[in-house]
Formats: structure tokens, C-alpha cells, sequence
């Protein structure tokens, strides 16, 4: 008897997951999705390790800075076009062709630095390639999100998306860390080259219908106009475009500034920063993963604008701290808060936008966020270096503050967005 109570409670347990994780029914998404959660850990180990690589080779948070430089200039430049060519072709066959060509940049670096040739413009050049890379592959990524799940499971996608990042960027740093204290800097470029292989493997799994392959003989500059002309009709779209902007030029940078946090106001070494790095991930961890299971939930404008007011606070408080016990504490809440805005707006953009223009207005909003961050991440490195890193990560989070009141204030319509 107790062995049939316990089985229909699994049956149960197993049902309520799948109501929940509605996505996942889709082949084509569960394909992606697993490929991006190996990549994804990659991605993060090898950005753990440029910043440190680029702190021991030249001591400046300055030089920080300019590797972001380096990584924006491409996304403002090139991002809009990557969302016409998201828009126009087969978004399938671009990202097999963007992720084997960042494999390669990873590859690449991972060979310099295990020859004992790399040298700090190498990697501004390679950050550049890479820079040139994601300005196609991440609007065509977030768009291509949609060619694999029904209208209804958009939401849950968007959020599994996010939970399969953020589980990445717990995973990713503190292996990173590990890597780098016991076999150095290349091995975590080296693997992060070799996490490509399984997305890619994904991706030629997937079986689009033929239907959904894009193709127009309009100009890109009419492509451009329309996508521009959209947002600035609706009022909604503007808030979340014009506020993901001030984030990532004042609110992210925190991240650059990490490893002259963790020496300078902290005084630890590469696994404490490691571990800074992994709680601002186990505090996004926890919040994507319950977005994921509550997407369909109302509301999603007003928790959107509470967590903007939430965040620059959460920011302020850990400029302050001296502590690594208090730092981990905060960065757990900035990790939560600073996901819980990036995957509402994402939400909302990807199921209100058509998906005739969802390119151009998702490479509007990846270049203002991924454009943005590394030029804010320039700024904070100038501030940090004439003032110290606590007055940069502080100033940044003021000004956040005052962005997310002018559009509570401004923009009514945002917080009745559902």
C-alpha cells in the first residue's frame, strides 16, 4: 500500500514539473537548450579567466575597461544588422556559423596563452573578433528561441533560457578558478573551445519546417526604419529598451571591476574572486529557476519595476562592504534582481514584438545591453583607477536609481504589462 502512495506521489511530482517546464516538450527546443547549458559554462569560464588574465598582465582596472571597449564597439556598430539578418534567414544555419567561429577565438587564445606568446593587444584584437561575432549571434539566438517552441510556451522558454544561463554562470567561474590556480589561464579558453561542439551538435539535430525560413527583397535600410519606427510607437518597448541601456551602462560594469574588488576592498586572491563571481550567479540561479516555473504569472510589469528600484540599492550596499561573508550575501540579491529584470523584459519584448520585426527589435535591445556594458565597463575602469573601484560601483548604482524612478514615473503603461 505505502509502495502505491508513494508511486502516485512521484506520478504527481512528475506531472506538476511538466506543466511547469512546458518547453522542454519541444524537441527542437530541448536540443538547443542542452547544447547552450554545456556552452554556456564555457562561455563563463572564459570570462573569468580574461579578466584575470588581463589584471595580471597589466595590474589596470583601465585595461579592464578596454577589453569591453574592444568587445562593444562591434555590437554598436554591427548589431543592428544582425538583427535583419536574423530577420531574413535561415536563424539555424547563422548561429552554426557564429558559434564555430567563436569556438575558434576561444581556440585560438587558448594556443597563445600555452605558447607563451599572449600579449594584452592580442586579446583587444580577439575581444574585437568576438565582439564582431555576438552582434549576429546574439540577436539571431534570441530570435531563433521562438522557431522552436508554440506561441504559449514562449514565456517558459525565455525563462529556461535564463535559468540555463545563470546555471552556467555559478558552474562556469568557480571551475574556472579551480582551472587557473592548478593548470593556468588556457586551459579555461582551451575547454570553453571545446563546450562549442555541443551546441553545435544541437543545432544540426534540429528539424526546421521549411515555412519559417525568412527571406525579403526589401532594403536593410526599410528593415532598419520599420524596426526603429515600431519602438517608437510603443511606449512599453521604449521603457524596457531605454532602461536595459542605463543598466548596462552604469549597473553591470560591477562585474568588470570584480578582480580589483576581490584584491583591492576584499584582498583575496583568484578563488575568491571566483566564488564572488559564482554568488552573483547562485542569486540569478535562484530567481531564473523560479521565473521557470511561475513564467505564466501576471504581473510581469510590476515586478519589473520594483526590481529596477531593488537592484541599484542592492549595488550601493555592496560598494560599502569590506567583508567577504557580507559581499557574497549582496551579490547573491544583485545576482536575483539583476535576472529578474533581464528575463521580464526579455519575456515581455519576445511575446508582445511581431515576429516579422522580433530581430530588429531584440538587436535594438542587445545592442543597448551587450553595447553598453562594455563601455560602461570603459567609464567605471577610468573612475576605479583615479578613485577606486567601491566609488565606481557605487556611483553607477546611483544613477541606476534615479533612471528606474523616471520610468516608474514616466511610463504607467510598463507596470500594466502582463
Amino acid at each position: 500500500m505505502r509502495a502505491n502512495i508513494n508511486t502516485t506521489t512521484l506520478i504527481a511530482r512528475s506531472h506538476r514539473l511538466s506543466a511547469r517546464y512546458t518547453a522542454l516538450h519541444h524537441r527542437n527546443f530541448r536540443l538547443f537548450w542542452f547544447g547552450q547549458m554545456i556552452s554556456l559554462v564555457g562561455t563563463w569560464m572564459q570570462n573569468v579567466a580574461q579578466g584575470w588574465l588581463v589584471y595580471q598582465l597589466t595590474g589596470s582596472a583601465l585595461a579592464l575597461g578596454m577589453v569591453g571597449v574592444a568587445t562593444s564597439l562591434p555590437v554598436l556598430g554591427l548589431a543592428l544588422y544582425g538583427g535583419v539578418i536574423a530577420d531574413r534567414f535561415n536563424r539555424r544555419n547563422i548561429l552554426m556559423v557564429t558559434q564555430t567561429a567563436a569556438m575558434i577565438q576561444a581556440l585560438i587564445m587558448a594556443g597563445l596563452i600555452w605558447g607563451g606568446h599572449i600579449q594584452v593587444w592580442h586579446v583587444y584584437l580577439l575581444s574585437f573578433t568576438l565582439g564582431i561575432i555576438n552582434a549576429i549571434d546574439t540577436p539571431t539566438r534570441q530570435a531563433f528561441v521562438v522557431d522552436l517552441v508554440a506561441k504559449q510556451d514562449l514565456p517558459n522558454a525565455v525563462a529556461l533560457n535564463s535559468t540555463v544561463f545563470n546555471l552556467a554562470r555559478v558552474i562556469g567561474p568557480a571551475v574556472a578558478a579551480i582551472l587557473i590556480a592548478s593548470v593556468g589561464i588556457a586551459a579555461a579558453y582551451f575547454i570553453n573551445g571545446l563546450t562549442f561542439i555541443a551546441v553545435l551538435i544541437g543545432l544540426w539535430m534540429i528539424n526546421m519546417p521549411e515555412g519559417i525560413i525568412r527571406s525579403t527583397t526589401r532594403s536593410v535600410k526599410d528593415n532598419l526604419v520599420e524596426g526603429f519606427t515600431y519602438i517608437r510607437s510603443d511606449p512599453p518597448t521604449q521603457a524596457l529598451i531605454g532602461m536595459v541601456a542605463v543598466i548596462g551602462l552604469f549597473g553591470i560594469p560591477f562585474t568588470t571591476l570584480m578582480p580589483v574588488f576581490a584584491d583591492a576592498a576584499l584582498h583575496t586572491d583568484v578563488n575568491g574572486y571566483g566564488l564572488l563571481l559564482s554568488a552573483t550567479g547562485v542569486g540569478a540561479l535562484i530567481s531564473a529557476f523560479t521565473l521557470a516555473s511561475f513564467s505564466n504569472m501576471k504581473g510581469k510589469g510590476k515586478f519589473l519595476t520594483v526590481g529596477d528600484l531593488v537592484f541599484p540599492l542592492m549595488l550601493i550596499a555592496f560598494s560599502f562592504s569590506r567583508s567577504m561573508p557580507v559581499a557574497l550575501i549582496l551579490l547573491v540579491g544583485i545576482g536575483g534582481f539583476l535576472v529578474l529584470r533581464a528575463a521580464l523584459s526579455n519575456i515581455l519584448l519576445q511575446t508582445t514584438v511581431p515576429d516579422a520585426l522580433r530581430g530588429r527589435v531584440m538587436s535594438v535591445y542587445i545592442m543597448m545591453f551587450f553595447g553598453m556594458t562594455p563601455l560602461g565597463s570603459f567609464l567605471a575602469g577610468a573612475i576605479a583607477e583615479r578613485f577606486g573601484a567601491p566609488v565606481a560601483i557605487a556611483s553607477g548604482g546611483v544613477i541606476v536609481f534615479i533612471a528606474a524612478i523616471f520610468v516608474f514615473v514616466r511610463f504607467p503603461s510598463l507596470r500594466r504589462l502582463e
